[in-house]
């Protein structure tokens, strides 16, 4: 095979790939939102992917995991499209065979989605067919084998080339990079047209927050003066976001259901009207990926809005012996909450609000749990929908199936946010600072350590509450030039002092005094 004709070829499975990806995605956006082909499979990816793999790309691209998850997902496609398309032959069809399988694969997982419907896979077999349909023309004898002859016998084309004015070999490049570009317009097309027949923006932007007991004012003196830290309530925009939600789920106030069972004297359901008849409450609550490296930045403070979780439970009845709520999300994420956490006064909360706001789309608009002292991936499940009492010795939720611990209670620990690693430091007076957490307990004291020195204690900010992080800042004046270390501990309201061991996220937290190399110039 000629090398001219293999890139012939590849050319022309990506372009299938992609003209069957822009339909499937232009038409699936007229259907419920489990016809996405692309989002189940990218689900089912990120769902069969072991867990030490998550946490790396999780380490490695924070946020961004599911933009680089999106991505590797649609260049895996266009090279297994590529290579099917070297083999497709009228004779032996491999590449229209690879895209059946393709097929069978993208309806099983769309069929696997929560709430998915057997008319859900039709976006799929129909990007199917239409890429096909691509790849057997762009590789069929007649426009394939022409442009070959044409490349391999110039001169004998020369004929054929002046009559006609275009070569073969450039008419089959224009009609596969044409087919490409038309591929990709309809995936964008449908993007837009998927987000405004589904999109719950202006549900959520006429929605107002019930009136609730405002929480005590953050004082000024929460923040240490004479240090550049983050400021004590995060923004929405800035708030971390770790879930395994590829699409953002897209559940209006009318849809909320919220369903209670299980273990109980007596199911109930709520819906999002009836969630009126409970007292609102606002809470200012940190809260902390489990996920988190020491010193790293996936934590976040928030004023939230919602009802205690105990209060929805109450009407239930829960058994004596149930120690679990298994909460599920409407995209089929699940964790798993100590019964204890929702009922023993920390005010868990089915939050509806967020920093005076309806919860942000991406952080679980409608409704998402907080839960303080919990790491969020056995607590803060997003656009919830379901909440099953039960055990943890008879139910695994999505983390704990993968090796992570059951109960995920917040570590203390502490992050120096200045300097930054490799800083260089004026000669003189500084002053350095960071964070410290231990929510549900809180945080009484923070030392600094300068190179080898003796620990010395931090200045804190002023203690909002247990369930808050707390700033602190460290005066100190940069006397000899040259290369430093700067490291931090905290100590909660127990006693207890943050371990100087060790130890990775998994399967339980990060543990581990943070360090910061900087030099003094």
């Amino acid at each position: 095979m000629a090398r001219s004709s293999t890139g012939q070829r590849m050319g022309a499975g990506v372009a299938s790939a992609a003209v069957a990806l822009g339909v499937v995605q232009l038409t699936a956006a007229f259907f419920p939102p489990a016809a996405d082909a692309r989002t189940a499979v990218g689900t089912a990816v990120i769902n069969l992917t072991p867990g030490p793999v998550k946490e790396w790309a999780i380490l490695t691209f924070g946020t961004a995991d599911k933009l680089f998850l999106s991505v590797s997902v649609i260049a895996v496609i266009g090279v297994l499209a590529a290579a099917a398309a070297i083999w497709e032959r009228s004779r032996v069809p491999a590449g229209t065979v690879a895209f059946l399988v393709a097929a069978v694969v993208g309806s099983i997982a769309v069929l696997t989605r929560p709430g998915a419907e057997a008319l859900d896979i039709v976006p799929t077999l129909l990007g199917a067919v239409c890429g096909i349909a691509v790849l057997r023309l762009l590789t069929s004898e007649r426009i394939a084998g022409s442009a070959e002859d044409t490349e391999a016998k110039p001169a004998e084309a020369t004929g054929a080339t002046e009559s006609t004015g275009v070569d073969p070999g450039r008419r089959l490049s224009l009609l596969t990079f044409g087919l490409a570009g038309l591929g990709l317009l309809g995936g964008v097309a449908g993007v837009v047209v998927n987000r405004r027949l589904h999109s719950v923006s202006g549900d959520r932007n006429s929605f107002a927050l019930p009136s609730a007991p405002q929480p005590s004012p953050v004082a000024a003196d929460v923040t240490p003066q004479g240090v550049q830290l983050p400021s004590f309530i995060t923004p929405n925009g800035d708030f971390y976001r770790i879930d395994t939600a590829l699409s953002v789920p897209q559940l209006a106030r009318a849809d909320f259901r919220l369903r209670i069972h299980g273990m109980v004297d007596r199911e109930v359901s709520y819906t999002f009207d009836d969630l009126k008849k409970f007292e609102p409450i606002t809470k200012v609550v940190t809260l902390t990926c489990v996920s988190n490296p020491v010193g790293g930045n996936l934590i976040s403070n928030a004023s939230w809005t919602g009802y205690r979780v105990s209060d929805l439970l109450h009407d239930s009845g829960i058994h004596p012996d149930a120690d679990m709520v298994l909460s599920t999300s409407v995209d089929g994420f699940t964790a798993g909450t100590p019964v204890e956490a929702l009922t023993d006064g920390r005010e868990a909360m089915l939050a509806i609000g967020m920093n005076g706001v309806p919860l942000p789309v991406e952080h679980g608009y409608p409704a998402r749990l907080v839960v303080p002292g919990l790491y969020g991936y056995v607590s803060a499940t997003k656009w919830v929908v379901d909440l099953e009492l039960t055990r943890f010795d008879r139910v695994q939720a999505y983390w704990t199936k993968l090796g992570w611990s059951e109960r995920g209670p917040i570590k203390t620990e502490s992050r120096i946010d200045v300097p930054r690693d490799g800083q260089k430091v004026t000669k003189g007076p500084v002053t350095f600072g960071g964070v410290a957490w231990a929510q549900n307990r809180g945080v009484k004291a923070v030392e600094v350590r300068i190179d080898d020195g003796p620990w010395q204690p931090a200045q804190l900010g002023a203690s909002y509450s247990n369930d808050t992080w707390r700033l602190w800042s460290f005066p100190w004046t940069a006397s000899q030039t040259g290369f430093h270390t700067v490291t931090a501990r905290a100590t909660d309201n127990t006693g207890a002092v943050q371990t100087e061991e060790q130890a990775p996220p998994a399967p339980d937290g990060a543990t581990g005094w943070p360090s910061v190399s900087f030099e003094v110039a």
